[in-house]
């Protein structure tokens, strides 16, 4: 499931006249930089969630075989969406990742799929050391110990990109809600791991991402 619901604040008047994953970067919509990853790995059924503009990223991928999940009138939040999806989706487990990122490596869904372990695991988050998480000015948001377990802490940053078992999504009452709701149960269950990407990968929520994902793109430096 790749989320393309937010009103895109952050990137101001960019997004008064279409949403954020239309937003372009180096000649091709983010979501197209979002999708090319998922394609390289081979996901055999894609969602993408619509609310702000919805009909923008609708038309643009008509055509492409990708399901949508449109929220209204209310946003539901990345948990209350993903958990609205889950219809299309399936019972899981599922990837989801955010639209508004750049990559530069290995696919990043792959190296996901190559350590998930349902034994052990309820989500797998792919997450960027601080050096490597370009346009990042956050200190961090996991620590990763030796056997890839999770906790939160100012260590590396989540890419937005997981695999994650849904089935606990059913559990929380309220209609809109972060996934961290979720991601604290698996916390206290230790069940929550992360794996580090070892390219490299640019966070395209504000309008300086884009000039420096493009940057990337140009140098193909991992």
């Amino acid at each position: 499931m790749i989320f393309g619901a937010g009103f895109g604040t952050r990137m101001g008047p960019l997004t008064a006249d279409r949403p954020k994953p239309m937003i372009p970067v180096a000649g091709r919509p983010l979501i197209d930089h979002a999708l090319e990853q998922v394609r390289g790995f081979g996901a055999g059924r894609i969602v993408v969630n619509l609310h702000y503009k919805p009909n923008s990223i609708r038309q643009h991928l008509t055509g492409q075989d990708i399901l949508f999940s449109e929220e209204a009138p209310d946003i539901l939040e990345t948990g209350g969406g993903l958990r609205a999806a889950l219809p299309l989706l399936g019972d899981g487990p599922v990837f989801t990742m955010n639209s508004d990122a750049v990559w530069s490596g290995p696919n990043p869904l792959g190296l996901l799929a190559d350590v998930w372990d349902p034994a052990h695991m309820d989500a797998l988050l792919l997450c960027i050391e601080r050096d490597r998480a370009i346009g990042h000015s956050g200190p961090g948001d996991f620590e990763i110990d030796q056997v890839g377990r999770a906790r939160r802490g100012h260590g590396a940053v989540y890419s937005g990109l997981q695999i994650i078992k849904p089935a606990g999504l059913h559990d929380i009452p309220d209609t809109a809600f972060s996934l961290n709701r979720l991601w604290d149960r698996m916390l206290s269950d230790g069940r929550l791991y992360a794996l580090r990407y070892p390219g490299k990968w640019c966070d395209v929520g504000t309008p300086d991402g884009i000039g420096l994902a493009e940057d990337m793109v140009k140098s193909g430096d991992v």
